[in-house]
């Protein structure tokens, strides 16, 4: 039996892009990772398909897995011969019991590493714009739990040094003594005055940072609700979070944005929106399917030394080309003498995962923009090739055949709605999406014919948000208002219009 490892790893304070490239390694070794309720769910998306994913989350009141339970897991599993990732929020060392767990692997005479993690409290409040030391104001530092039995009064603290001697204070699951803490902090003679953060929910969508004062941080938490996790940061470098504010001043932070898109296209378009500050919720409404029949596409692809044009209109066609030319054992050196035209960037640059560059880039991003690029180079007597969705719009092959060119026009790719109805239902009759984006007509039907009758209904007040002209115009005939219509037809000015769109309201 091949001996057991243990990877005792930080994952981070919660946005899943803070995790170590070493964790992420060892992520992509596991055969089993025990995870906690403060890792970002994301991160399990790096470990291999068949690894076993175990939950030992902890939360106040509702302990999953003890301690020693836990513990006794990890043993278990290494002495089966297991790599097994101990996936841990924050950093294993800062506050995480990672220590308690190295100690036992030690003692079984088993295998370990530790791998670092950004811990909570440097991540907070770099996201939250205080910097926990700075020269003008203090270079000293301190990481307190602040998890203790209310009724003990936090006796284990020295107050009487912990309160003048630290210029910045960081105070871990604390909130449920934050009452004591700030009492404690006064009585032992920092300035009530002295300003306070609390940060819940930090380096995610979800982030919540209230800010006072040891005098009035209290009652400012009971009034608005504020719920753990949360960590509390107590000194002047709080103040500076008004200048240096930057993660929550983002213009579409907080918002939760519907992206319709193929879930194989969701992924660009959703870091976007990320980098935006928005929350992406990917519900694709459409699902990319072969065509009925690859005889013509094949049949096309063996006259590509004839062929004088490809034309290629979106990310999906140029995919179901490239596919289907691997099929036929060749690859980009068949378009040799060939122009290839596409419609857009985002067109452009799938084309250049393949290796190849574009010819011909419509400046219109639609299919008129493509035919418009051709007719000014001449297309009689050309063949040209031109693969493409079942549903697409004949516009290409009627008005390049009317200029004289011999156009064939297979179906490359078809597609079908997803068996996502009800969650889509769900999220919309929940409040959970603040605004919906289509990036075809295609997302517009099948959105539609998703929620049938009830659209309507379930959208309400919710901004929608079209792509271009064409998107616009289906959502026109379903009656769907448009919030806003991004110029040019991109992504990125989609983004902008959403950005624009939220800045404004507020």
């Amino acid at each position: 039996m091949k001996q057991g490892i243990v990877y005792l790893v930080g994952a981070g304070p919660g946005d899943p892009g803070l995790i170590t490239v070493k964790g992420r390694d060892c992520l992509q070794l596991a055969d089993v990772v025990v995870y906690d309720y403060l890792s970002n769910p994301c991160l399990l998306e790096q470990a291999p398909a068949d690894a076993e994913r175990i939950y030992v989350g902890k939360r106040k009141g509702m302990h999953h897995y003890p301690q020693e339970k836990i513990t006794a897991l990890l043993l278990d599993l290494a002495r089966a011969g297991k790599v097994v990732v101990r996936l841990k929020g924050g950093d294993p060392f800062v506050f995480g019991r990672g220590g308690e767990e190295a100690q036992a692997l030690a003692s079984a005479g088993i295998r370990f590493e530790i791998v670092p993690g950004v811990t909570s409290a440097v991540a907070a409040a770099a996201y939250a714009g205080i910097p926990m030391t700075h020269r003008d104001f203090t270079t000293t530092l301190g990481l307190v739990t602040g998890h203790e039995d209310p009724a003990k009064k936090m006796s284990s603290l020295n107050w009487e040094k912990l309160s003048t001697a630290v210029g910045t204070l960081v105070f871990y699951m604390g909130m449920a003594n934050l009452e004591t803490i700030c009492e404690q902090l006064i009585a032992h003679g920092r300035s009530p005055k002295t300003p306070v953060a609390a940060i819940r929910w930090a380096t995610t969508p979800k982030q919540e940072t209230l800010t006072g004062t040891l005098a009035t941080i209290v009652e400012q938490v009971r009034s608005a609700d504020f719920k753990p996790p949360a960590l509390i940061f107590v000194g002047e470098v709080v103040a500076l979070r008004e200048s240096l504010r930057w993660f929550d001043n983002r213009p579409l932070f907080g918002k939760r944005v519907l992206v319709t898109r193929t879930a194989a296209q969701s992924g660009s378009f959703s870091a976007q929106l990320e980098a935006a500050g928005a929350e992406a919720i990917c519900c694709p409404v459409i699902e990319i399917t072969p065509p009925p029949s690859y005889a013509e596409l094949d049949a096309a692809i063996g006259r590509l030394p004839e062929t004088d044009y490809l034309v290629l209109t979106s990310a999906n066609a140029v995919d179901a080309f490239f596919a289907r030319l691997k099929v036929d054992n060749k690859d980009v050196r068949a378009l040799y003498g060939t122009i290839v035209a596409v419609v857009g960037p985002k067109t452009a640059d799938a084309l250049q995962r393949y290796g190849l560059q574009a010819d011909l880039v419509a400046a219109d991003f639609r299919a008129e923009g493509v035919v418009a690029e051709l007719l000014q180079h001449g297309v009689a007597d050309k063949r040209i090739l031109y693969p493409h969705a079942e549903l697409a719009r004949d516009i290409i092959t009627r008005e390049l055949t009317a200029a004289g060119a011999r156009v064939a026009a297979p179906v490359a790719y078809s597609s079908r709605l997803p068996a996502n109805g009800e969650t889509l239902r769900a999220l919309l009759q929940n409040g959970e999406i603040d605004a919906v984006t289509f990036t075809a007509s295609s997302t517009v039907d099948n959105f539609i014919a998703l929620l049938g009758e009830d659209a309507s209904k379930l959208l309400g007040t919710t901004p929608l948000f079209s792509i271009g002209p064409l998107t616009s115009a289906t959502m026109v005939r379903h009656n769907l208002k448009i919030a806003a219509e991004s110029t040019p037809s991109t992504l990125d000015a989609l983004v902008d219009s959403l950005s624009n769109y939220f800045t404004k309201a507020h």
